[in-house]
């Protein structure tokens, strides 16, 4: 897909300008993010989905129905999948569809670390094509456009503050850095990677415990059957550790349970950088939906040397299979 894409469904006959529409994402993002750093949640003033792991504040609600309208303004035809507006069997159709998650991170969020991220995904005939993933805390700005590339920004305190539409505050990719920011060499094996695992909300059932014991596997020394990884980290927001994986900071990053809201704009991010998204169950599928909910990235190596290597490796040390609902 080049920058403009003609679609179908919804923007029929339509001619899409992801450029420009990257550029009212990030504007909208910088708002947003200054609402999030505005407001002071707490863990007593935050309420639950799924169960206890699983936190919703107002912020979430209020960022979200600012995305909503901002988008519904400027690009009416279009679509809207959100998670905090998300209904049970809603899907992921093939008209240009924003896929929304107001603040990826509220957990973080609410315990006030400062990983946490507006992410803003654009989606036409299910494949993600434009992508916006905003820090409001650190300044950090990740944007991708499918064909175009994509880009890491340090945003200065204080972007957002213009008003709606206008579009000087959105920083031009020649200003930011292309990703990925390390030199690209081949991959090796998972003894020499740094790899992003997470919780989520899952604590119990056949999920958590492949989560677990593969956790387990990937750490373990190798006389033990394990991949002795060189280390784990949780950024608690998955836009965050797709970008992470994009900049080339971290190797790869393992995920059952998130959704397509989670993932759209940094799967953007990601494979313009040159990274592999792939199934996170050890089927040997290279080729997965967004709305696919298990998920392994891979970052990009020098003409792809050891990429896919490193994904069978991966699949090789996972105990189980991770099964959810779509």
């Amino acid at each position: 897909m080049s920058a403009r894409s003609t679609t179908g469904g919804a923007g029929q006959g339509e001619d899409i300008d992801l450029v420009l529409l990257r550029d009212h994402l990030v504007s909208i993002a910088l708002r947003a993010g200054r609402m999030i750093t505005s407001a002071r949640p707490s863990t007593s003033s935050s309420g639950t989905k799924k169960n206890s792991a699983d936190l919703v504040t107002e912020t979430d609600q209020a960022v979200e129905a600012f995305i909503s309208s901002e988008l519904r303004t400027l690009y009416p035809g279009f679509s809207f999948m959100g998670e905090e507006t998300y209904q049970p069997g809603q899907t992921l159709g093939p008209e240009p569809t924003f896929v929304v998650d107001p603040i990826d991170g509220t957990t973080n969020f609410v315990h006030r670390f400062p990983y946490v991220s507006v992410s803003l995904g654009f989606a036409v005939d299910r494949v993600p094509s434009v992508g916006v993933v905003y820090n409001p805390f650190t300044g950090r700005l990740y944007t991708g456009v499918k064909g175009k590339g994509s880009f890491v920004f340090d945003v200065p305190a204080g972007a957002g503050a213009a008003g709606a539409g206008d579009l000087t505050a959105p920083p031009r990719p020649e200003q930011g850095t292309k990703l990925p920011t390390k030199e690209l060499t081949a991959l090796g094996g998972l003894d020499g990677c740094v790899v992003a695992v997470e919780f989520g909300s899952d604590r119990s059932g056949r999920n958590w415990k492949t989560k677990t014991d593969t956790w387990a596997r990937l750490g373990r020394s190798k006389d033990d059957g394990g991949a002795m990884v060189h280390s784990a980290r949780a950024l608690g927001s998955a836009a965050l550790n797709l970008c992470g994986v994009a900049e080339g900071v971290l190797d790869a990053y393992w995920e059952g349970g998130c959704w397509a809201w989670d993932v759209c704009a940094g799967w953007v991010i990601l494979t313009e950088a040159g990274g592999l998204i792939v199934d996170g169950n050890p089927s040997g599928n290279f080729d997965i939906p967004v709305t696919h909910r298990k998920y392994l990235a891979v970052k990009a190596a020098k003409d792809g040397v050891g990429q896919k290597e490193l994904v069978k490796e991966f699949w090789s040390h996972i105990e189980g299979d991770m099964v959810y609902e779509h």
